[in-house]
């Protein structure tokens, strides 16, 4: 095939939300909310708050909040934007759920598009975390514009964990 969106199944669909739930049933208590975007500092974070939420009894959600990138809103460059985006998710996906089994800890994960900031904070909100845990940035751009774990504590709707 020509790697075009029709490739990706319904363009429609593409961006709607996926929810998948792994480990033993959850029930009533509290949420940790932790943010995971595939780098070194957020799978350190997602490490930390499935220690956390092992220890404390607590459920997990995972977020994956895909952004996308002003550069490819059509065409080709979107098409393959979308592809690694899923890649991404079904590796984080088999992850989450490798660490869910082995640790026994109830966990929902959830891939979103938009921004990381107002997805994240929409997703805790909405779950009424107890805590949310996000890795610390490396870009040098957040000096300006702020940081996903600044901008979120600023929310200041919950306690916010920043992992190194």
């Amino acid at each position: 095939m020509g790697g075009g969106a029709a490739d990706l199944g319904e363009p429609s669909r593409a961006y709607e939300p996926t929810v998948e739930r792994f480990g033993p049933p959850s029930g009533p208590g509290r949420t940790i909310l932790v943010g995971v975007d595939g780098s070194d500092t957020a799978m350190r974070a997602a490490a930390y708050a499935f220690g956390l939420a092992r220890r404390q009894g607590c459920r997990l959600l995972v977020a994956f909040v895909a952004t996308r990138s002003g550069l490819t809103l059509t065409g080709p460059a979107a098409a393959f934007e979308l592809r690694t985006q899923q890649q991404l998710r079904e590796e984080l996906s088999a992850h989450v759920r490798s660490a869910a089994e082995e640790l026994g800890v109830p966990v929902t994960f959830l891939m979103v598009h938009g921004d990381p900031v107002t997805a994240l904070r929409d997703a805790a909100d909405c779950t009424h975390a107890d805590t949310v845990v996000v890795g610390a940035s490396t870009s040098a751009g957040h000096r300006f514009a702020g940081s996903v774990a600044n901008r979120l504590i600023k929310a200041g709707h919950w306690p916010v964990v920043v992992v190194p």
